[in-house]
């Protein structure tokens, strides 16, 4: 028997999943909660569970995806399924980004919302195996080839323009003066919010490379990565890493 842990904010949805997984007769419920908060409190609490079914949109601060990616820094590689109704681009680039390869199914809601359609999802899972929905996957494939084809696109109005203004040159102070900040310090919040969508947080902690690398970015419209020896990285049109050259 599978002890498993619910995540999902939807309370009459919550209860009707567990009835039916239990009813199962594969399948003990260990918790039901509605944040990706309590999910990871949980985990560290109580520990045994053999696999967690959660919803990506959730209540709390982290939506499903974060959160699973919280918990396997914990338990590595610990069983998800996730599912979900939403159809955001925020949700297909937090699983792009979230690296998990193995131990997991991403599926519809609509097309999986049964339990004894959930149930082989949960037994793969814990086999091991990744699975994601055909819908799911044709959505994240358009987010990433989007995003690579236009870093702009993940950043909001006001970050792209600090970014162009940066693409030119300009110092924090030019900068705010020119977009009538009254407070610099604004400036470097905002090139820290444009280097995290960009990924450069966790390649540069310098902020000096980071601002560097953020520029070439917004010259080359391309969504560079930097390996551990500073060479430039791209995805090619077969969607596989190509080292960068001008």
């Amino acid at each position: 028997m599978l002890r498993m842990l619910l995540v999902e904010d939807n309370l009459r949805l919550q209860g009707a999943l567990k009835t039916g997984l239990v009813a199962t007769g594969a399948v003990e419920v260990a918790a039901t909660l509605t944040t990706g908060e309590e999910a990871l409190e949980y985990c560290l609490s109580n520990g045994a569970i053999a696999v967690i079914l959660m919803d990506v949109a959730l209540a709390g601060q982290l939506n499903g995806i974060e959160a699973a990616v919280a918990i396997r820094r914990e338990f590595p590689r610990l069983p998800v399924v996730f599912y979900s109704i939403q159809d955001d681009d925020a949700y297909y680039r937090s699983f792009r980004q979230s690296g998990i390869l193995s131990h997991y199914a991403y599926v519809r809601k609509s097309n999986y919302l049964l339990p004894e359609m959930i149930l082989p999802l949960l037994r793969d899972a814990v086999a091991g195996l990744g699975f994601v929905d055909p819908d799911i996957e044709a959505r994240v494939q358009e987010v990433r080839h989007r995003d690579e084809n236009d870093p702009m696109s993940l950043l909001e109005p006001n970050e792209q323009r600090v970014a162009q203004l940066l693409a030119q040159g300009m110092t924090n102070e030019q900068i705010a003066a020119r977009l009538g900040f009254r407070d610099k310090r604004t400036i470097s919040r905002t090139n820290g919010q444009i280097y995290a969508a960009w990924g450069l947080v966790d390649d540069a902690t310098d902020e000096k490379v980071a601002r560097t690398r953020a520029v070439i970015i917004a010259h080359t419209g391309r969504l560079l990565q930097w390996d551990e020896n500073g060479a430039p990285w791209v995805i090619d049109e077969r969607g596989e890493l190509a080292e960068w050259q001008l």
